[in-house]
């Protein structure tokens, strides 16, 4: 039977039609496998810590077929400002974000807001709380409450260095956990503070320009374990180690390492990976329309010689 001319149109715009839905499908799925782009800075790739927590993020990210793009601002907050303003313009959904001053970091948070993007906050807490989703960190302060207890079942009475970094939250609120714990003991006296900016090299010098000074001390503080690690090193490099208890916190291989030789005292751990993985499927939970606590407190732990077996030396927990 021949089919009528109507029939025959009819036929062609109903397929013309049902190829019009096809496509528009395609590129609606196509968006929708679109990999998203997320950012992430911490104020420097000069600790180790950092890297296994960038390691963590991306495990997740990438998990999900996403992409994460990261800025090393070498602890300058200025150009901490500049990278996430960049990470924007290339299209970030959300920022992962570990601050190099608290407070100066305020303009990129602004950004941030701005352009629509998501912020995370680990590690370290932003000043300016209200430009964050979430805070991922361990708990700090009582990081350091739990090296002060430490200390003084080892040491009845001591003259105490703190090598810190005020503008860094964490290491700031894990030496007032400290403070506070030795509070009104008077055995306990701290005779020198100062700013070893977290790394390693900057607490060697700190603390080789104090013992200059000829001063005796039993207890070094550091704010974070590279910082212990640097007191350490001029220690050692003046033959004055012996004697001397120092604590960090972190929880590093290296570390424990020493902690393993028996050149440093105890370290309060935490777990870089956990703080990562627990941040990244927040954001993801978030993005999902998920309700999401706007701080999670991760708890550390002391590890010392007396029970370092239980945890492996050569990697972070």
């Amino acid at each position: 039977m021949r089919k009528k001319p109507w029939m025959a149109g009819l036929f062609l715009a109903a397929a013309f039609v049902a190829a019009m839905i096809g496509c528009s499908r395609i590129a609606e799925q196509a968006e929708t496998d679109k990999p998203r782009i997320m950012g992430a800075t911490y104020m420097s790739r000069n600790n180790p810590f950092f890297d296994v927590l960038h390691e963590s993020i991306e495990t997740v990210v990438a998990g999900n077929g996403d992409i994460l793009i990261s800025r090393d601002p070498c602890q300058d907050q200025e150009k901490q400002n500049a990278q996430i303003q960049e990470m924007i313009e290339e299209g970030i959904e959300v920022l992962f974000l570990n601050p190099v001053d608290w407070e100066k970091v305020r303009p990129a948070l602004e950004a941030c807001q701005k352009a629509g993007v998501t912020i995370i906050n680990i590690d370290t807490v932003v000043k300016d709380t209200e430009y964050v989703v979430s805070i991922v960190e361990t708990d700090n302060y009582l990081a350091g409450v739990l090296c002060a207890q430490e200390m003084m079942k080892q040491v009845k009475e001591g003259r105490i260095v703190i090598i810190g970094n005020d503008i860094q939250t964490s290491v700031r609120n894990r030496v007032q956990g400290f403070l506070d714990t030795i509070e009104g003991q008077d055995r306990y006296e701290v005779i020198y503070a100062e700013n070893g900016s977290g790394e390693f090299e900057v607490s060697a010098k700190v603390m080789a320009d104090f013992l200059k000074q000829g001063i005796e001390f039993d207890v070094v503080l550091g704010g974070n374990d590279p910082m212990a690690l640097g007191a350490l090193a001029a220690l050692q490099q003046q033959h004055q180690e012996k004697g001397v208890q120092i604590y960090g916190i972190d929880g590093s291989p290296d570390f424990k390492e020493m902690l393993e030789y028996g050149y440093v005292s105890g370290t309060s751990a935490q777990s870089p990976w956990t703080i990562g993985k627990v941040a990244a499927e927040t954001a993801y939970d978030y993005l999902n329309g998920l309700e999401v606590e706007p701080y999670i407190s991760i708890e550390p732990y002391m590890i010392t010689q007396e029970n370092l077996e239980n945890y492996e030396v050569g990697s972070w927990q």
